[in-house]
């Protein structure tokens, strides 16, 4: 342990604004950013503006599906430069403790102040189905190793850190409908205890069964330890409903979303590509305002994490038809335990 003075932050875990937003009880929002597969920074500032003011902070997406794209914390850097608070992604595939914690240095010098621990999609998913992974940590493990930097001011070896420590606010993923389906809620336990802040679920349609694991996660009182933040999805065609029903795994679309995509776009001439296309788009949006509302009505559910992949255009109007839009000023917000959220 360091006997140096730890990081400025005003009684914070990281001072970043998703922080205040959940601790002030207000119900929070996240949204997505995908980095480009190239070197353009023009798209992560255009994404940026499109999400600025729609969303307390912005998931910077590490490698998604396997594929190389524009580094979680170099596109971070560039989202904050518009205005938009990051929460970077960081995998286990791909790095080793000291790459991992170097880089949670180096990101915390820059400026940022969110951090979410992930397993990472598998490398046979992507486009070096060859790359070896590395997995020196599990997710649980990263976890852990983030807060020892942040809270015992010392690196995952033990040894001091003999200055200014990174102080992020931490976030873990959790998958409600993997299966065992009643093991799910202890495997957020274990995240929760390794030092988890936050959680940011997999898209949610089946609202009743999320319900139901809700319901297991309040017994265990871990609702009261970290705050929750519900995934959801719009939808852009019945195709894509189709295939995230049949083909995703840990996702339960129910039949009548399909059927709801599928009705949308009857009554428009087929090959009057747009219009269809833009009919679909606009029910996908009606869709995800509804889940919004039911998610703010379930005990424990601190926010939502609204993840419209490569369809940024989509955040705010769902933002603002679920009524949470202007998103709250918290430059002196009041300290609120998870459970305080409204």
């Amino acid at each position: 342990m360091t006997d140096l003075p730890a990081a400025s932050t005003n009684g914070f875990k990281s001072g970043s604004r998703l922080e205040k937003v959940l601790r002030a009880g207000h119900f929070a929002v996240t949204g997505e950013l995908g980095p480009p597969q190239n070197a353009d920074p023009e798209i992560i500032r255009k994404k940026a503006r499109l999400l600025l003011g729609a969303c307390d902070a912005a998931n910077i997406t590490d490698n998604q599906t396997a594929i190389v794209r524009m580094s979680s914390i170099g596109a971070g850097i560039l989202a904050l430069q518009e205005g938009l608070e990051p929460v970077i992604q960081m995998t286990c595939r791909d790095r080793n403790r000291l790459a991992m914690q170097s880089d949670i240095l180096g990101a915390y010098a820059l400026g940022l102040r969110n951090l979410l621990c992930l397993t990472g999609d598998h490398q046979s998913f992507g486009n070096h189905p060859t790359a070896k992974n590395v997995h020196d940590l599990d997710s649980v493990q990263l976890i852990q190793m983030v807060a020892g930097l942040r809270d015992k001011h010392a690196f995952q070896c033990g040894d001091a850190i003999k200055g200014i420590e990174p102080r992020f606010f931490i976030g873990a993923a959790a998958n409600p409908f993997g299966d065992p389906f009643e093991w799910r809620p202890i495997r957020l336990g274990k995240k929760v205890k390794a030092g988890a802040d936050f959680v940011q679920t997999q898209l949610i349609y089946n609202v009743e069964r999320f319900a139901q694991f809700m319901e297991r996660v309040r017994k265990l009182g871990l609702h009261k330890q970290v705050y929750i933040l519900a995934g959801v999805g719009p939808l852009k065609s019945p195709g894509m409903a189709k295939y995230m029903r049949d083909e995703v795994p840990g996702l339960d679309v129910p039949n009548h979303f399909v059927d709801r995509m599928t009705a949308a776009g009857e009554g428009i001439d087929k090959e009057d590509k747009k219009a269809r296309n833009e009919a679909f788009r606009r029910e996908g949006i009606k869709i995800a305002i509804e889940l919004v509302q039911q998610m703010r009505q379930i005990e424990g559910v601190a926010g939502v994490h609204i993840m419209a992949i490569e369809w940024e255009e989509a955040v705010r109007p769902i933002v603002e038809g679920a009524g949470l839009f202007p998103r709250p000023e918290v430059t002196a917000a009041r300290m609120a335990e998870p459970a305080a959220q409204g």
